[in-house]
């Protein structure tokens, strides 16, 4: 069966503006005009508090980090409860990003990595599986903070002073919304950079290795339409569609 909004489906939109904290309230009004499921795809933040607004909706999620350490789910075979979603395991490229950045710039060696100080758990996980990486492949990294835009803008003037020589952008979701400043900005900078998903490149950035965000939107349909209980949350890359 084909859905068609306005005609056999009807979508309900909350938008949060970045006020993260008026984001209860916005799931509890979708609660309670009983909507027959919620999609939280805004990254852990948004999918914890879908969780936490209700136990008889289902809730389907798109997540970098581990379902079941978010205490999303159960245990990945049996996720248990009303949620369900997409992991997408966001740290498995960043040992071939940061190789990508490596390869165009073989005598350079310094990194700057963009984090969101904003969400904490993905900004840690970030570092240290960056971090990882780059070691092995002898590679300096220099983490760099912003969680709005003007920390964006002002995050790239001190990388001038840092005489960094790539960029590493972290997969956040909040990066993603600002990906045209953030590309518009790292090309005025002539800085290299390695983005996290292929869309940075309509915007145009330089070169990705990652998941297609559009692909993950429709597995997220599809794992409603196929278990709209909730059943066994699928990796990203179980889809030959979503491989680079």
């Amino acid at each position: 069966m084909c859905f068609f909004e306005n005609e056999n489906v009807s979508i309900a939109y909350a938008w949060a503006d970045e006020q993260f904290d008026s984001l209860p309230k916005l799931a509890a009004d979708l609660v309670r005009r009983r909507v027959n499921v919620l999609v939280a795809s805004g990254g852990s933040r948004i999918a914890i508090v879908a969780k936490t607004a209700t136990t008889a909706i289902p809730v389907v999620f798109a997540v970098a980090n581990d379902p079941v350490r978010l205490e999303l789910v159960d245990s990945a075979a049996s996720p248990g409860g009303n949620a369900t979603g997409i992991n997408y395991f966001s740290a498995e490229p960043h040992a071939r990003r940061l190789d990508l950045l490596r390869r165009l710039l073989p005598t350079r060696a310094r990194v700057a990595v963009l984090v969101n100080p904003g969400e904490a758990e993905i900004m840690t996980a970030t570092l240290r599986d960056v971090g990882t990486a780059a070691n092995y492949l002898g590679l300096e990294t220099m983490p760099f903070n912003a969680s709005n835009n003007r920390e964006i803008d002002a995050a790239f003037v001190d990388l001038g002073g840092a005489h960094a020589d790539a960029l590493y952008v972290g997969s956040d979701t909040f990066f993603q919304t600002r990906r045209d400043q953030i590309a518009t900005l790292a090309a005025r900078s002539s800085l290299p950079t390695a983005y996290p998903q292929r869309e940075w490149a309509e915007a145009g950035g330089l070169m990705s290795y990652g998941l297609s965000v559009p692909n993950i939107y429709r597995l997220m349909g599809y794992l409603y339409r196929a278990h709209p209980q909730g059943r066994k949350p699928r990796r990203a890359a179980d889809y030959p569609a979503l491989q680079v």
